[in-house]
């Protein structure tokens, strides 16, 4: 996955610059991302604060960390059925 540019604090910084102003296309223009990219970023960070979003970040990367765990561990179980079911 790409790396952005714009850390999570600095999108909730400036989604909220736009709410104050009030005019978007102005917003996208000074900080040069597109409309698409701007209403993704309400879509997934509308109404938050900087605090929230940095706890959203920890734990959708808590979440990404726990989810590879337990692949490994269905990965190993699968690995140990395959051993022990054959005939020596």
């Amino acid at each position: 996955m790409r790396k952005t540019r714009f850390t999570d604090e600095q999108i909730v910084a400036i989604l909220q610059e736009a709410e104050r102003s009030g005019k978007t296309s102005e917003t996208v223009r000074r900080h040069g991302i597109s409309r698409e990219t701007f209403y993704r970023w309400r879509r997934r960070y509308g109404g938050l604060q900087v605090n929230e979003a940095k706890r959203l970040k920890a734990l959708e990367e808590e979440n990404r960390r726990l989810k590879r765990v337990v692949a490994d561990q269905a990965l190993n179980l699968q690995v140990l059925k395959d051993v022990l079911g054959k005939e020596w």
